[in-house]
């Protein structure tokens, strides 16, 4: 699907981004011993030094809080009319968790819901969100990204252990024009369900049911088929780019940054070449904080405006790819903002 997220008059802009990580890091020298590997083995199919974990009863709502509130707080404060949280890991199979963030952050009474598309969760959730402003149900949404994705993860599977870690971004969108900065671009999104099986969680939802007892085969914990997921998520982000710079009326040569989710340093590595871009405009930030899923884009735009890597009118193209299939791209303009807390 593409298409200008909000028609000529009415778009949704960015006018306030925060993130916030657990405190905990988590070394590969940790996570050596226990899956049998060495620390170049880990940075060389990875591109990941240190992730940071959630402690042990922290939550995805506890996350998702503190990005919520730094984003309030650069755009200003004020009231939103919605909170649209992404995320695979939500708190519990029900209720949804953004309610309760809602609730937490000051902001009960409003809107609140869940956005499930995995790693493609923010840019789902920029189309969801542009979508409440331009039917006229929102004026502002805050929109939040956040994954405790170490609660997923099998403690002895070195192919995905290494891979994942914890944290949230946000940003508030509010009404606006097409032609200002922060204005979100045409939104391409896309799904392929007869391959949902590369990515998945198998047990725990209606399907196959936790019992009392946890499975003795692991399937209640998350799996990936690397090779095919590296080949379709190339492919898949490639395409959905192209298409939202062509909707943009972008050429590659206009984008000064290119921040795409954070699924590991050989991913984005592929991605630059397939679509001819150079290394120095791929914002990065894996090595660090390793794969955030949903949260992977927001957090990276935030420590980019901190860091200096984004700069106001900068053109900015975003791209995902995750479970589900599904993928999503767009573009934007980035624009002047309140980062002293994001």
């Amino acid at each position: 699907m593409t298409g200008g997220a909000t028609g000529s008059a009415d778009r949704a802009v960015v006018c306030g981004l925060g993130h916030w990580l657990p405190e905990r890091v988590v070394t590969n020298a940790q996570l050596c011993e226990r899956l049998d590997v060495s620390e170049d083995w880990i940075v060389g199919r990875t591109g990941i030094s240190r992730r940071r974990w959630v402690e042990p009863g922290a939550a995805t709502s506890d996350l998702a809080v503190e990005a919520g509130r730094a984003a309030l707080r650069s755009a200003g404060g004020g009231p939103v009319d919605a909170v649209v949280l992404a995320t695979t890991t939500p708190d519990h199979r029900c209720p949804a968790t953004a309610p309760d963030v809602a609730a937490r952050l000051g902001l009960g009474g409003v809107a609140a819901f869940d956005v499930s598309a995995v790693c493609t969760g923010f840019v789902y959730g920029l189309a969801t969100a542009a979508g409440f402003i331009a039917a006229g149900l929102a004026e502002r949404v805050l929109l939040i990204a956040a994954e405790a994705f170490s609660t997923l993860l099998d403690p002895d599977d070195r192919t995905t252990l290494p891979i994942f870690g914890d944290g949230a971004g946000a940003v508030v969108l509010r009404r606006g024009r097409a032609d200002e900065p922060g204005a979100i671009g045409p939104l391409v999104l896309g799904s392929d369900g007869d391959r949902t099986g590369l990515i998945t969680v198998e047990a725990g939802g209606s399907r196959v049911p936790l019992g009392a007892e946890a499975p003795d085969d692991g399937s209640q914990y998350f799996r990936m088929r690397g090779r095919e997921v590296f080949r379709h998520s190339v492919e898949r982000m490639s395409a959905a780019a192209t298409e939202a710079l062509a909707g943009a009326g972008w050429r590659l040569d206009d984008v000064d940054r290119v921040v795409t989710h954070q699924a590991n340093a050989r991913v984005s590595a592929a991605l630059a070449t397939r679509l001819g871009l150079r290394r120095d405009v791929m914002a990065q930030n894996i090595a660090e904080v390793g794969n955030t899923a949903a949260a992977s884009i927001p957090v990276l735009l935030a420590q980019a405006a901190s860091d200096g890597t984004l700069k106001p009118g900068h053109r900015v193209l975003l791209a995902a790819f995750g479970g589900g299939l599904t993928w999503g791209a767009t573009t934007l303009t980035w624009p002047e903002l309140d980062i002293r807390d994001a």
